[in-house]
């Protein structure tokens, strides 16, 4: 069975562009395409090059797609075939280290920013999108993709060699960062594959409960977790009304949208003790984001929005003492490669599933992660939180 687009079928902008005479013509191709290698100048790209990294174009008409669609344009032409590059990572790289993306302006970018500004794009079964076109897209995906732990988020690769240490050292990070003992009871919000609690009730002796809105990651978690005192439960966060001893979210809060930020810290809050801490594991950009992109809100990531620095320690204000905010975003460039040949390894035993427009898809999702990070673009935080204040004051573990 080939699972394709793992969403209901849309337009692409190739279609919608089909339907302008005015970008049919030679004499505007030729326009365009003059535009574009202009363009990708200021990144040291050329088109039809022989360097590895230069862009290989098989149908002129790619250019009009993207330049009418932006980042839309680009991402679908390369799943459609209609350009090619030998070194994806490293063009992709150049391209967002010279911020090409931000001249790229269209409609669709100008619609999203406005959705994800004045709607609440996670509320009710809006909440459960996100499961369900992405997490549970197949176990064997992730499982072959990720490495020995199903852990979906950046490892911690300080003193790492591989990804399966890196991951390992994470999750050792945010237990030993929440001061986790025999006998504490945790909260995981979006717990995933129940990883991260299994590692801690079997490291540190906790008992627990993870939520998430995946069917599929619940169900693997309570297989994984069976032999442990751990709960798993297919739930939305904002319903959760009991007490732990800690709470830890790692790589859920891009999901929560910047409209419920309060409204997540305010959940948080209400379930620790007083004299508990929690750990916000999330990726972050530099600046408010205004522009979510269209290619990764369409394939990737529905109705989800990165935070910025302010947006965070806005929705804090009144709720937590900050107790630490610890960036290792260089990390997840590496965590992305390691996934990158991985995926690309398991891809002959994926094929039967997947089909090759999913493959190119998936590939640029992770190489344009990749180079995002590499350039700082994005970054990635652990904020532990105290709700008022660590007596005598908190010591960082690193």
């Amino acid at each position: 069975m080939s699972l394709g687009i793992p969403e209901r079928r849309q337009r692409t902008s190739a279609e919608q562009a089909d339907g302008d005479s005015a970008v049919s013509t030679t004499p505007n191709r030729n326009r365009l395409r003059h535009r574009a290698e202009r363009l990708l100048a200021m990144a040291d790209v050329r088109v039809d090059g022989r360097r590895n990294y230069d862009m290989l174009i098989h149908d002129e008409r790619v250019f009009a797609r993207i330049f009418a669609h932006g980042t839309l344009g680009f991402g679908e032409s390369y799943m459609d075939g209609d350009w090619d590059t030998g070194d994806l990572p490293g063009l992709l790289r150049r391209l967002l280290g010279a911020r090409l993306d931000e001249q790229l302006h269209n409609v669709e970018a100008l619609v999203l920013a406005a959705r994800a500004r004045f709607l609440d794009l996670q509320h009710g079964r809006r909440a459960y999108t996100i499961g369900q076109r992405h997490y549970d897209l197949g176990n064997d995906l992730f499982a072959a993709m990720l490495g020995r732990r199903l852990v979906y988020s950046c490892g911690y690769w300080a003193t790492a060699k591989d990804i399966d240490t890196a991951q390992e050292a994470k999750l050792d990070l945010v237990c030993r960062k929440l001061r986790l003992r025999p006998g504490m009871r945790v909260l995981d919000i979006g717990c995933g594959w129940g990883e991260a609690l299994k590692f801690a009730a079997e490291r540190y002796g906790v008992s627990g409960v993870g939520v998430t809105v995946s069917s599929q990651q619940a169900e693997y978690a309570r297989q994984l977790c069976a032999s442990l005192p751990i709960e798993i439960r297919l739930q939305d966060y904002r319903s959760l009304d009991e007490r732990f001893d800690a709470v830890f979210s790692i790589g859920m809060f891009e999901h929560v949208g910047a409209r419920n930020y309060r409204r997540y810290f305010d959940v948080v809050r209400r379930c620790l003790v007083p004299d508990g801490l929690s750990l916000l594991h999330t990726i972050g950009t530099n600046q408010v984001p205004d522009r979510p992109d269209p290619w990764i809100e369409r394939y990737i990531f529905p109705n989800s929005q990165v935070p910025g620095m302010s947006q965070i320690a806005k929705a804090l204000e009144g709720r937590f003492v900050v107790e630490d905010w610890h960036n290792f975003g260089a990390d997840y460039e590496c965590t992305l490669r390691a996934w990158l040949a991985n995926f690309n390894a398991a891809w002959p035993q994926l094929a039967p599933q997947y089909d090759e427009r999913f493959r190119r898809m998936w590939w640029f999702y992770l190489a344009a992660s990749a180079a995002s990070f590499h350039t700082r673009r994005d970054q990635l935080w652990q904020i532990t939180l105290s709700p008022q204040g660590v007596p005598g004051g908190y010591c960082t573990p690193r």
